[in-house]
């Protein structure tokens, strides 16, 4: 498990998610996700589901072991 980053700009905080998510071994598929679901474009989704839900979460799978990935205001 990584310790939590604090970033005081979300689409800093998308760009170092995405490049810790490169690191992993994950699949191709997994990959492609993760850039749709995270990547420049997504900035305002994601600042419009984190204002209305408080948290954005999905898995990533390495292996067949699921990794959780959150993403959540720093004030939490």
């Amino acid at each position: 498990m990584t310790e939590p980053a604090r970033f005081s700009r979300l689409p800093d905080a998308l760009a170092a998610l995405l490049g810790s998510l490169r690191a992993l071994p994950l699949s191709t598929d997994q990959q492609d996700y993760f850039t749709e679901l995270f990547g420049p474009s997504a900035v305002q989704r994601i600042g419009h589901r984190l204002a209305t839900f408080g948290e954005v979460r999905t898995l990533a799978f390495v292996g067949l072991t699921p990794h959780l990935v959150r993403l959540y205001p720093a004030e939490w």
